[in-house]
């Protein structure tokens, strides 16, 4: 292991394996809810999410798809001119509803100019086998990802943040996904209350058993107006909030645990400054990046050198 890109399998080499040209991806907001919110499964949402952390400016539900889809290309192509795009469905759920709307937003999103595929934010129980159907004729003619919001792989984590679903309903659903031939995606948060080191590291060999193409991961982070914040507030003790050189620690002890073909996306989130409570570690995602690859580096970890089948 002696090169930066044979240290852990990075995103944009596995884009390289589909795209000729530099592709990127411009977030969406659809104007989706989540039944964890609309009282199909609960109220309230999951107690860690506020959705503003994750849309930039030019992503507004007033806008429609087309427009959110200009305004982010015109944020990216001063830097690359002859830049593609994915259209990233990515504020709340984004399989949740009607099948025949959800087919008029994927393809407004795809007839725009310059976007050469999707990916799909959602949750494990918004998966029915209907729209399974039409992914899978869609993923024929074009890039597709499904990113499922798995969080943990410990149900009495997701009770505990309100998440709405068991681990068992992730792994049903990545599984099916998969099935179709279809690129599928995981999303976990690493140090959520209640998990230690130990159970944090053991979750990548359960995850690493299913039929995941790509995994994002990204450290807990306190954000107002949250129930978390609230709890946090309340019972500081029962969280344990990584200070940065801890957490490049157990990321490094996380990627030696996973499969060695799993492609990682990110290993840290940026919430906006306004929003954040803690940790703010005051690193770019890339800064993060390159701390973790000269660690790795001084102490000869690579992705899978701990993975058991």
């Amino acid at each position: 292991m002696e090169t930066k890109s044979t240290l852990y399998n990075e995103f944009p080499l596995f884009l390289k394996r589909y795209f000729s040209y530099k592709v990127q991806k411009i977030s969406l907001n659809a104007g989706f809810t989540c039944p964890n919110r609309d009282g199909n499964k609960g109220v309230g949402g999951c107690t860690y999410c506020n959705n503003q952390t994750f849309n930039p400016d030019y992503c507004r539900t007033e806008k429609s798809i087309t427009r959110q889809l200009e305004e982010g290309k015109q944020f990216f192509a001063h830097k690359y001119p002859e830049m593609k795009y994915l259209a990233y469905f990515q504020a709340y759920t984004n399989t949740y509803g009607e099948l025949e709307d959800l087919k008029r937003k994927y393809e407004e999103a795809l007839s725009a100019d310059g976007v050469v595929g999707l990916v799909i934010g959602t949750r494990p129980d918004c998966m029915p086998d209907s729209l399974l159907d039409y992914l899978e004729e869609m993923n024929r003619h074009t890039f597709l990802l499904v990113e499922y919001g798995i969080e943990s792989t410990d149900d009495k984590t997701l009770c505990r943040i309100n998440r709405g679903h068991t681990f068992h309903a992730a792994a049903d659903a990545v599984e099916r996904t998969a099935s179709r031939g279809i690129l599928t995606g995981g999303h976990v948060i690493l140090g959520l209350p209640g998990e230690t080191h130990e159970s944090i590291v053991a979750q990548a060999g359960v995850l690493s058993r299913l039929p995941l193409t790509t995994l994002k991961m990204h450290q807990l982070q306190l954000i107002r107006g949250t129930r978390m914040a609230l709890e946090y507030r309340q019972h500081p003790e029962d969280f344990h909030l990584f200070d940065v050189e801890e957490y490049i620690g157990l990321v490094i002890d996380y990627i030696e645990h996973l499969r060695p073909d799993l492609v990682l996306e990110r290993f840290v989130s940026q919430s906006p400054k306004e929003l954040l409570i803690a940790p703010d570690w005051g690193l770019k995602n890339y800064e993060f990046n390159h701390r973790v690859q000269k660690r790795m580096k001084e102490l000869g970890a690579y992705q899978g050198k701990k993975y058991e089948m």
